[in-house]
């Protein structure tokens, strides 16, 4: 058995709803503190039934999961007493990116350069939570709305092995080039030693 078989085998037997609920979990966890790699696992779930229809179920259910995810952890530090020098320093580090308002949690789903954005969104005092909310979704829209067309793509035209394959190479490809994009913006804005 092959890497891919066991990750795809992973989600055979929940059927559908029980790889909507596993996304919306994982996309949850992923939000909260645990990295889950979640285009991955979307991608997993996907197998379950790669139509459109159902891959519009499973990107609702990573938006309500991340959503939930990281309100609650904007929930908790906003109610907790954060230092004012943390605060601080998390304004600082906004300040040093290209984008420092609400608009970089969409470049986040590109470049990942703002880990526990609940934190950042509670800390940040001129972001307003109403448009965090706008980008999370539109960027989770974008991005896994690609991945799912991809992904489709990649189901309908190759055979079972290869298919899965290929969306395993484009799904790592995919997390490499999040890592390259994020690192590049990092020492572009003097972040990185």
């Amino acid at each position: 058995m092959s890497v891919g078989e066991w990750l795809f085998g992973l989600f055979d037997g929940l059927g559908e709803p029980g790889a909507v609920v596993c996304i919306a979990l994982l996309f949850l966890l992923d939000a909260i503190l645990v990295p889950t790699l979640p285009e991955l696992f979307f991608v997993l779930g996907f197998k379950q039934d790669p139509t459109v229809l159902f891959g519009c179920e499973l990107i609702l259910a990573a938006v309500v999961g991340e959503l939930i995810g990281i309100f609650s952890l904007y929930y908790i530090v906003s109610r907790i007493r954060v230092p004012r020098r943390i605060a601080d320093i998390a304004d600082r580090y906004i300040a040093f990116l290209v984008v420092s308002d609400e608009k970089a949690l969409l470049m986040n789903r590109v470049a990942p350069m703002i880990p526990f954005a609940g934190a950042f969104i509670a800390l940040v005092d001129s972001w307003d939570p109403r448009k965090c909310v706008f980008y999370i979704v539109l960027g989770c829209v974008l991005k896994y709305g690609a991945i799912m067309m991809a992904s489709n793509f990649f189901f309908e035209y190759f055979s079972g092995d290869t298919a899965m394959t290929v969306t395993l190479v484009f799904i790592i490809a995919v997390i490499i080039l999040s890592f390259v994009a994020s690192y590049v913006r990092k020492r572009r804005s003097g972040l990185e030693g």
